[in-house]
């Protein structure tokens, strides 16, 4: 399974990141990079007067693979 992680700079200079529950696993750079520009666009994602995603920083997918030991059967 694929994630996507998206690192923004937040008013603070610092680094934080988004990782969406649902995301299509084949997305473009380009894409990603105009949904990253929009949410930067929006004044909704604020924390202690800290503005979190002000700038797209960059976007990465992270897969997990799951290695099954046993499963009962009920």
């Amino acid at each position: 399974m694929k994630k996507l992680h998206l690192t923004f700079v937040n008013s603070e200079g610092k680094k934080h990141k988004m990782i969406p529950r649902v995301a299509d696993e084949n997305l473009s750079e380009q894409t990603v990079r105009q949904v990253m520009a929009d949410i930067s666009g929006l004044p909704l994602f604020v924390k202690n007067g800290v503005t979190l995603f002000v700038a797209p920083a960059s976007a990465k997918y992270v897969e997990t693979i799951e290695t099954e030991l046993f499963t009962e059967e009920v």
